[in-house]
């Protein structure tokens, strides 16, 4: 495992990052056991970095990951969750107030079962975008919340997530020097679309560290193929299928050559984060990322996607 710090943070952090979000059953059901296996299986194999959010699973991602949190040693890893966007009664909902993201933060944690969160962001800031106020809100509003919290020692550091990276180098642009510390952008440094190079500079110029998360794009890159509610076009899955089908013929899954591709070939990128609730399925990526990649099958596969690089979707 490869350790990089996120931005001037000073955390260092493990090259493959756990996402929690199948602890809360996002992608189908678990077994909570299980997903608590997973949990401590990344932490035993050099994974130091976790990320969840109260959204996931409507809360239960959260609960479950405090479960394991609370057998395992604070020291042996860092913590980042979000607030902003939540779930209730199987419906989205998303405040980015002062009031409620002060709120959530003080929830998390006691749902995680720990004192102090290592990162704290604001989870997909282009919803706000959308609602009255805009973007200006989360400056206005809610990162000045979180500065808050910063100052007290509640939480140490302060981050913004979304799957448009123009949203945030709009957010970072608009907020005093030092407020934002990283970012979480997915599904735009994997095999299918390195949008995400196209921003290293200017979050790197800004003293922004960089979290890359879904090296898969979602299951975009998978033998299994997208799930049916995956908001990409036909187009470009048709084409991801094309070259997961050619990885499986040269006996290399398209799983460990993406999960690879995202985190060994460029250290600008702090972390990637991929997400399990199979202790399994932790060892294999583990794995595959402690093996060299093969950067023409790379090159092979990404021609094979063609003119379906960097094509886009909307956040749902």
């Amino acid at each position: 495992m490869v350790y990089n710090e996120i931005g001037k943070t000073g955390m260092q952090v493990s090259n493959l990052g756990f996402g929690a979000s199948s602890l809360g059953g996002v992608f189908h059901s678990i077994k909570e056991a299980e997903g608590i296996q997973a949990v401590f299986t990344a932490i035993e194999h050099g994974i130091n970095f976790i990320d969840v959010s109260p959204y996931y699973g409507h809360l239960k991602a959260e609960t479950i990951l405090g479960k394991a949190l609370k057998d395992i040693p604070r020291d042996k890893y860092y913590l980042s969750t979000k607030v902003g966007r939540y779930g209730k009664d199987g419906k989205n909902i998303w405040d980015y107030s002062a009031k409620r993201a002060t709120e959530s933060v003080y929830e998390s944690m006691e749902r995680l079962n720990i004192d102090h969160i290592d990162l704290i962001n604001v989870h997909d800031v282009e919803f706000q975008g959308d609602m009255e106020g805009g973007l200006q809100k989360i400056v206005d509003e809610t990162l000045p919340a979180l500065v808050e919290l910063r100052k007290k020692g509640v939480v140490g550091h302060v981050g913004i997530t979304d799957l448009q990276p123009e949203n945030l180098r709009w957010v970072i642009e608009h907020t005093e020097p030092g407020t934002v510390e990283s970012v979480l952008c997915f599904c735009h440094y994997s095999l299918n679309d390195e949008m995400l190079l196209d921003y290293l500079d200017f979050f790197e110029q800004n003293n922004v560290g960089v979290i890359n998360a879904s090296p898969f794009s979602m299951g975009l890159l998978s033998q299994r193929g997208a799930p049916d509610w995956h908001p990409a076009p036909e187009s470009l899955k048709e084409a991801c299928k094309k070259a997961a089908t050619y990885c499986q013929e040269k006996g290399y899954p398209i799983e460990k050559l993406a999960v690879q591709y995202s985190t060994s070939l460029n250290p600008r990128i702090a972390t990637t984060l991929f997400s399990s609730a199979n202790p399994q399925n932790v060892l294999k990526n583990i794995a595959y990322v402690n093996e060299p990649v093969d950067e023409q099958l790379v090159k092979e596969v990404q021609a094979i996607i063609g003119n379906q690089m960097r094509v886009r979707w909307k956040n749902s």
